[in-house]
């Protein structure tokens, strides 16, 4: 087998699909596939930073799961984050990887303020980092994100100015990442979601895993890695 290490993807980018079914098949309440869910995030992302990753995306939430969902389940997800980032913060491992943290989307006109709080703790004391790249997407759709980026374009050039993919880039949510070499959905489902990371996500290889997210361990994520390095990548048509 050719040696993994030059074969990893750059960016991956999860679509976390799965973990409401995950806990309505153990008679659980929809939190407990989310809490479920975050407690595997952890592991991935320790996983990623072992393996040597430099940028991991994660799709936390998009804006329908913080609107149209009951008011229970979004109030323990918004726990959930509160829990999860709180911990980051305050432990030792995004320290020593040197772990820069973005967070991606509308959560600053979603989440309660105590919650903005630590997210603006963990973005100001990781902003100079720069070994590896760690991005949640909160409250975040696709189609969302270039609506933002077209409505900026509109608002900031001139008339007449010609629109290049260097300008949509420069004023996308995402500007300041990589494009995305592997977006890996969980839960069986072979498809996209409101064109998650649409633009960033064009030339990217994907992968479909049966398992629900929960059950998506870091044994299964090297599986899809393996999968990733025997592929050959082809840019264009």
């Amino acid at each position: 087998m050719e040696n993994m290490a030059e074969n990893l993807p750059g960016h991956i980018a999860i679509i976390p699909d799965a973990n409401r079914r995950w806990a309505r098949e153990r008679g659980l309440p929809a939190w407990k596939g989310h809490e479920a869910g975050a407690e595997n995030f952890e592991k991935l992302i320790s996983y990623s930073l072992k393996k040597g990753i430099k940028c991991l995306s994660i799709w936390g939430s998009s804006i329908d799961n913080l609107t149209k969902r009951p008011l229970e389940e979004k109030k323990a997800l918004l726990e959930i984050y509160k829990k999860y980032f709180t911990k980051m913060l305050e432990g030792n491992e995004i320290h020593e990887n040197e772990v820069q943290v973005n967070f991606i989307g509308r959560w600053e006109e979603q989440f309660p303020d105590s919650l903005k709080q630590i997210i603006y703790a963990v973005i100001e004391k990781t902003k100079n980092y720069r070994k590896r790249i760690l991005n949640f997407m909160l409250a975040y759709g696709g189609t969302d994100e270039m609506l933002y980026a077209i409505e900026k374009i509109n608002a900031s050039c001139g008339k007449g100015v010609k629109i290049t993919t260097e300008i949509i880039k420069e004023n996308l949510m995402t500007a300041g990442i990589p494009a995305v070499d592997y977006l890996i959905r969980t839960g069986g489902e072979p498809h996209n979601s409101t064109g998650f990371m649409m633009w960033d996500t064009a030339d990217a290889q994907l992968f479909f895993s049966p398992e629900k997210f929960p059950d998506f361990t870091p044994e299964k994520f090297e599986e899809a890695l393996e999968e990733y390095a025997r592929r050959q990548r082809r840019f264009g048509s």
